[in-house]
């Protein structure tokens, strides 16, 4: 049966796997490539066993961890295809070859970053070197200096910490040259060995830092004088360096993505080895199989293979997953619900109901035939480029939503006649009345009255559903507060709004006696009384007191709903707005330079600023339609009857992509 408005997820069952320990490796490799297994902790392995999976896990991780360094080095970003293995490759086979890229780079790796180090401390020490060449010119070896008796450094102070140093250690320097760059001082200084830990413990705390050490064989001035030739040498050596490596890394390259795939499911396999229970003769495994997914695993090891099952439905006390299981259609809308909270196992699933009204809030508050095009070839042509993977399930889904809500939001403006605000009217003289497939469609959400009515119209009808979901709620769970608390609210609303615009306003909304309205106005005591009844027995003392906001809350949350409006509304002035705008600008161009220069002029003008403010009107209408209906769907709405607390069904499979990015941005 199609849901209506909730679902319920799928069932799960408890699912126990003894294979013999010969036979544990297969039976869970193939349990892997079925990926059913929502796999739990069950008894520890035997010492001997937990040694052995850890010694190799941790000689997996190690070769994913180089694999990974190795990637890192890769210039920019590209999918990679994962080729097929004709053959199967043991892991260990996998790490060896890891190991022996990793040693073909290492010392490649290793030069790079020695040359970077070396560029990044000429850098540094640029200005100070040209200082104190102005003071002493001595080998650059003898600027930091350690032998048997003496040693020399050159160390940068803070313009503040040279006194407190000098007081403190001057006395043991045998020799010092100071000079000054910028607002710091730099001191080269000579002293015996055995006073060094205290010099340079001293310099240390007062913020001092070393000059890094310089190599070169030549003088201080000498190596000022020849700085840049010596980094521009230093550049060259290094992209000369990088270029080979990059050429391994890519003549290896799916190689190296096909070795991380296979390590990645065998860290996968004994990561779940170590939690496998473990008796004398066996090797067991645990977890959540899906109810229709029970005949797979069953049959897959009924054929000869060693392996015992055992399947149970879950007892009071289990928590299992929740695998959502809703139509094509409504799926995508499950991505909206996990945003608020997985529902529990066994409870509620309330995507159906999110999916509808989430897209008819979002098309109404957009309700263009342009932009809604727009949001169309955002989702197909630029949402790929903004996430991190393309091919990821919750970005396919996601895509799903903007496609569906942007139908919606075309359907709105067709019937609407709404087509970039009022751009037909404005620049070809075609009023809307005449583009609108139905003309009341349009003459509601043209008016900012109707539109508002119509806004809390819909907002009544939906907090009306919520509340009827938490009264059945209610019922199911013998939760009498609930039940007596919900009836109120349904007996202010049904009774209470007729008498109060009878009594307020003398406005009859049903054609009914004054003693008729005065049974009504008896009903709204009542239903206040069940309100207040209802919050005291679910908050005990405290519902005396909060019983208040639920009767205020009925017009609040009401109101709240004039949300659809605004937008809807804001989006529609705003593009006007944008089309006076252009007209005026445009024709303004038009007028100073004339002739068929000024006409040109005056139209590339107009296209560009219509083109500009009508993305940003897009961009801004969409934003605000998903963040408005994620608002009303969640706070006004799920608050209402919705608890969610679940943990999601992850089964131990093979990731079934077969393209992966590697290398990282540039």
């Amino acid at each position: 049966m199609v849901p209506i408005l909730i679902n319920y997820p799928e069932e799960m069952l408890r699912v126990r796997i003894a294979a013999l320990k010969d036979s544990s490796s297969a039976a869970l490799a193939d349990l892997q490539k079925m990926g059913v297994l929502h796999v739990e902790e069950a008894k520890e392995l035997s010492p001997p066993e937990v040694e052995e999976i850890a010694s190799r896990k941790q000689r997996t991780r190690k070769a994913i961890q180089e694999i990974d360094e190795i990637l890192d080095s890769l210039r920019g970003v590209r999918e990679v295809a994962i080729p097929p293995l004709t053959t199967p490759m043991e892991p260990a086979d996998a790490i060896s070859r890891v190991d022996a890229l990793k040693g073909r780079l290492s010392s490649l790796l290793e030069r790079r970053e020695g040359l970077r180090t070396r560029i990044n401390a000429l850098d540094a020490s640029a200005r100070f070197l040209e200082a104190l060449a102005l003071a002493i010119d001595v080998p650059l070896t003898d600027l930091r200096y350690t032998g048997p008796y003496l040693f020399s450094r050159v160390i940068i102070f803070p313009r503040e910490a040279t006194g407190p140093f000098l007081e403190d250690a001057g006395d043991l320097l045998l020799h010092r040259v100071d000079v000054q760059s910028g607002g710091e001082d730099v001191i080269y200084l000579l002293a015996r060995v055995h006073d060094r830990d205290r010099i340079e413990r001293t310099a240390a705390n007062l913020g001092g830092s070393q000059l890094p050490p310089m190599d070169e064989d030549m003088t201080l001035r000498e190596f000022n004088t020849r700085r840049r030739t010596i980094k521009e040498e230093l550049v060259k050596s290094l992209n000369a360096l990088e270029n080979d490596i990059q050429a391994i890394i890519e003549e290896q390259l799916q190689d190296i993505v096909l070795y991380r795939d296979i390590l990645q499911g065998e860290y996968s396999r004994l990561d779940i080895l170590e939690m496998a229970a473990t008796a004398r003769y066996l090797t067991v495994f645990e977890g959540w199989v899906p109810r229709d997914g029970i005949e797979r695993v069953s049959s897959e090891f009924s054929r000869g293979k060693q392996v015992f099952i055992d399947s149970r439905p879950p007892s009071p006390h289990d928590n299992p997953p929740t695998k959502l299981k809703n139509p094509g259609g409504i799926r995508p809308f499950q991505i909206i619900v996990k945003l608020f909270s997985t529902p529990r196992y066994g409870d509620w699933d309330p995507t159906p109901s999110i999916a509808y009204f989430f897209a008819f809030f979002f098309g109404l508050m957009l309700n263009d035939v342009v932009y809604a095009a727009g949001l169309l070839l955002l989702a197909a042509f630029v949402l790929d480029k903004l996430v991190d993977d393309p091919h990821a399930e919750g970005t396919r889904l996601f895509r799903r939503v903007l496609v569906i809500c942007g139908v919606v939001s075309l359907a709105g403006g067709l019937l609407s006649g709404s087509f970039m605000g009022d751009f037909f009217e404005r620049f070809l003289g075609i009023p809307s009345e005449r583009l609108a497939l139905a003309r009341t469609v349009q003459s509601m959400l043209s008016q900012p009255i109707s539109f508002i009515a119509l806004s809390l119209i819909i907002g009544l009808v939906h907090l009306n559903i919520a509340h009827m979901l938490g009264l059945i709620r209610g019922l199911k769970k013998r939760n009498t507060g609930i039940v007596i608390n919900k009836l109120g609210l349904f007996t202010v609303q049904i009774f209470g709004i007729p008498y109060l615009f009878h009594v307020m306003l003398g406005m009859d909304l049903l054609p009914f006696s004054a003693q008729v309205y005065m049974v009504f106005g008896y009903l709204l005591v009542l239903g206040i009384l069940g309100i207040i009844i209802g919050s005291f027995l679910q908050m005990g003392g405290l519902g005396s007191i909060f019983w208040v906001f639920d009767l205020t809350g009925i017009l609040g949350d009401v109101m709240s709903y004039s949300r659809l409006a605004g937008v809807g509304l804001a989006t529609y002035y705003l593009a006007s707005s944008f089309n006076l705008l252009s007209e005026w600008v445009s024709s303004g161009l038009g007028s100073a330079v004339p002739g068929v220069i000024g006409a040109g002029v005056s139209f590339l003008v107009g296209v560009v600023l219509l083109t500009i403010f009508h993305v940003f009107n897009l961009l801004l209408g969409s934003l605000a339609a998903f963040i408005h209906s994620l608002r009303l769907c969640f706070v006004e709405f799920l608050l209402k009857f919705y608890e969610g607390g679940g943990r999601d069904y992850s089964p131990f499979q093979i990731p079934q992509q077969r393209t992966v990015l590697v290398g990282r941005k540039s």
